[in-house]
């Protein structure tokens, strides 16, 4: 479908430099049927969560969420709580490194050299991350396939290449590094420009493209290109004011993770990010998508949030801190409300081509490397599934009373047609994926 869609957009006297905006519209599509759009985005946040307050007491229908998930209580009906899924991955490597890196791909790390804790040095993680697993799916079906196939998003992801820092792998010793520059990101989707000074506007260069494409698309189909534009402009402008005040800069990449900082600009990061993420999506650029928030072990000060100590450090803290566990919760209530931000911008846009939202067509799972960060375990990590692109029955809280967390990922595949007999460590993949339908 890929090729034959960007050959039916170039017969149209399209520039390349246009394909980006008009490519995901169903009136330009090529004649033949196109397939569903399901798509799947997996969002990280680190350093475990706080149990009382995240997970529901009983499994059955959701009832009121607790503190934690507050933010999301608009999509209580359209949510899965997975409780006692385990990383059961074992070896080399500390539980944070063995968390975020067996995370996605639920196989032993490498040995290698890279020392975390008291335990033994590891390397990558052995195998491919679930995400790259369907996305190489979809890019071998020409009907599902994209620009890109997937894309990596990062916020405040840290530039350093090591086994805390990396979820996402295309295979054993192959980790791909987020993208965590909005710039950047915007010069991925649109093309390279020589740098933000020097940021000539995206839109003037293809403006004679859109007025031809205008007039040859379905009115819905200009009301979507007319928002796809203005994202554009909006970010192109906020980025350059923006490159002049040096506000989106980070600090220095490489500071020692002891004493980490990021910049308060983060949540402005982060929407900006979303941004993206939902607009490359919604002009099919991808089907699968990561966002990962900081890493592993990070010591992020959220001052935005009146938080001045580390994540990490705060989440070593009793329990019986209560200050502690009031800006523990800040934190992870922050980070439900930018899964809630996502969840709302796939939920406001008109899915193309079908009924329903973007949303009804999209699973958004959000998890992290821990289940409690105060004690490293890998019992109970936090798995909440958001959205209808999977086809699972929603709106319930599930107990799996510590099966693997391999047969989730299972069940990822086979509900995009995929239907992988086993996915990382086969001794923890036996057996049925989870029934969620």
């Amino acid at each position: 479908m890929m090729r034959n869609r960007r050959d039916f957009l170039r017969n149209l006297g399209l520039s390349a430099a246009a394909l980006p905006f008009v490519a995901g519209l169903p009136s330009l599509q090529a004649a033949e049927a196109a397939a569903r759009r399901q798509r799947l985005i997996i969002v990280f946040s680190p350093n475990g969560t706080l149990p009382p307050y995240f997970w529901q007491d009983e499994p059955g229908p959701l009832e009121e969420l607790k503190a934690i998930l507050q933010p999301l209580a608009g999509f209580k009906e359209r949510m899965l709580m997975l409780k006692g899924l385990s990383n059961q991955i074992r070896g080399d490597g500390d539980s944070h490194q063995r968390g975020i890196s067996c995370l996605l791909t639920g196989i032993e790390l490498l040995p290698g050299n890279i020392q975390g804790g008291s335990h033994t040095p590891a390397g990558w993680a052995n195998g491919i991350s679930i995400d790259q697993e369907i996305r190489n799916f979809l890019q071998n079906n020409p009907d599902t396939r994209t620009r890109f196939g997937s894309l990596e998003f990062g916020v405040a992801v840290p530039d350093r290449a090591d086994n805390w820092t990396r979820m996402v792998y295309a295979g054993a010793n192959k980790p791909l590094a987020p993208i965590d520059d909005p710039y950047q990101m915007l010069n991925k989707l649109y093309g390279q420009r020589k740098d933000q000074a020097t940021l000539a506007s995206l839109l003037d260069d293809v403006r004679e493209d859109l007025r031809k494409v205008s007039s040859r698309i379905s009115a819905e189909d200009r009301q979507r290109l007319k928002d796809h534009l203005e994202l554009v402009r909006a970010m192109e402008s906020g980025l350059k004011r923006s490159g002049e005040e040096e506000e989106l800069a980070h600090p220095e990449p490489k500071l020692d993770p002891n004493i980490e900082l990021v910049n308060d600009n983060t949540p402005e990061v982060s929407r900006m990010q979303i941004d993206l993420l939902v607009n490359s999506l919604a002009n099919d650029m991808c089907r699968v998508a990561t966002l990962q928030y900081m890493r592993s072990v990070g010591q992020t000060r959220m001052r935005w949030l009146d938080v001045q100590e580390g994540h990490h450090q705060l989440s070593h803290e009793p329990d019986k801190n209560k200050e502690a566990q009031e800006k523990l919760l800040r934190i992870n209530k922050w980070f439900a409300g930018e899964v809630a931000y996502l969840a709302r911008k796939l939920d406001n846009l008109p899915e193309p081509g079908a009924e329903g939202s973007m949303l009804d067509h999209t699973t958004i799972v959000w998890t992290n490397e821990l289940g409690k960060g105060s004690s490293h375990t890998h019992n109970n990590i936090p798995f909440l599934l958001l959205g209808g692109g999977a086809g699972f029955r929603m709106g319930l809280s599930h107990d799996y009373g510590g099966q693997p967390h391999n047969r989730l990922l299972m069940s990822l595949a086979h509900s995009f047609g995929h239907h992988v007999k086993s996915f990382g460590n086969k001794k923890h993949s036996r057996g049925e994926p989870l029934k969620l339908a």
